[in-house]
């Protein structure tokens, strides 16, 4: 699937208008892909079809399903329905999540991930009418998740991530797989501001092992994810500043081997429409490094 080089990403519930609403103004804007996240909770493939209902040919990607909200079954349903009446448009993003999440909101146990991502893709190839694997992607992070996702997989759409993560990336996956980061972003004329508020938001995901190994990877430090963040870790993973600004770093992940960016609006209007039409300045302005 053919995403462009810059999309948006978006959460699957918001403030002040729906996930749905705003992909119809990103779709007039230009916006090739728009990636809508599984969340928490079950049901994330009524939030998409919404999605692909309201617009015309927008490209909308999952990142991404939680394997312990979502079964096989549901997924592989949920994909083939959406298939049926918009062919060709979504790419699902299946994720192992944390173990604090899945054990503060589920009744089940945080164990194995790469053995229970595994598990997952063989029950998905096993039905009768399979997820295809050119139609899935996973938010992998380390080395063993990343070869999984080159062996099973489209590729990877990582999450927080920094440029050293998204080399490692497509180190991992290899040529010919997909890379397509998320990229937080504070579009300001104010970094000290920008940066508080880019770290307000990152104060949750600096709890989680996950990310926080894939940054140690990256050379940050327990110091880095301490008391909120450091300077450098919240300048390394959110784009904070102007329009050149966040595309400079947007080219720096392509540089690193990223195919596609999807930017997510953070600060004192996040997922604003306004933002991202500021932003749209950037989508022919990116080229693969």
């Amino acid at each position: 699937m053919d995403l462009g080089p810059l999309g948006a990403w978006l959460p699957p519930v918001m403030s002040d208008t729906t996930p749905a609403e705003l992909a119809v103004r990103l779709e007039e804007l230009g916006y090739p892909t728009v990636w809508i996240a599984g969340g928490i909770s079950p049901g994330i493939f009524e939030v998409i079809e919404s999605v692909l209902e309201a617009t015309e040919q927008i490209t909308v990607g999952i990142g991404i399903v939680n394997i312990w909200m979502e079964t096989p079954e549901s997924v592989t349903a949920g994909w083939h329905r959406c298939e049926e009446r918009w062919p060709g448009r979504l790419l699902v993003g299946l994720g192992i999540s944390h173990g604090p999440i899945i054990d503060a909101f589920t009744d089940q146990t945080y164990r194995r991930p790469l053995a229970t991502m595994r598990a997952y893709l063989d029950a998905l190839d096993a039905r009768t009418d399979p997820l295809p694997p050119e139609r899935r992607v996973l938010g992998a992070l380390g080395p063993r998740m990343l070869a999984l996702a080159a062996e099973r997989t489209a590729g990877t759409h990582p999450y927080h991530v920094v440029v050293a993560n998204t080399a490692a990336a497509r180190e991992g996956v290899g040529p010919g797989r997909l890379v397509a980061p998320e990229l937080p972003v504070v579009l300001t004329s104010d970094l000290a501001a920008g940066r508080e508020q880019a770290r307000s938001q990152l104060t949750h995901y600096l709890q989680l092992p996950n990310y926080a190994n894939n940054w140690f990877r990256a050379g940050f430090t327990e110091a880095d994810v301490a008391d909120g963040g450091s300077d450098r870790l919240v300048d390394a993973l959110v784009a904070i500043g102007d329009v050149d600004a966040i595309g400079a770093r947007v080219q720096e992940h392509r540089d690193a081997g990223a195919d596609h960016v999807c930017l997510q609006v953070l600060g004192p209007r996040p997922n604003d429409a306004g933002v991202y039409a500021e932003l749209a300045t950037l989508l022919g302005a990116t080229r693969r490094g």
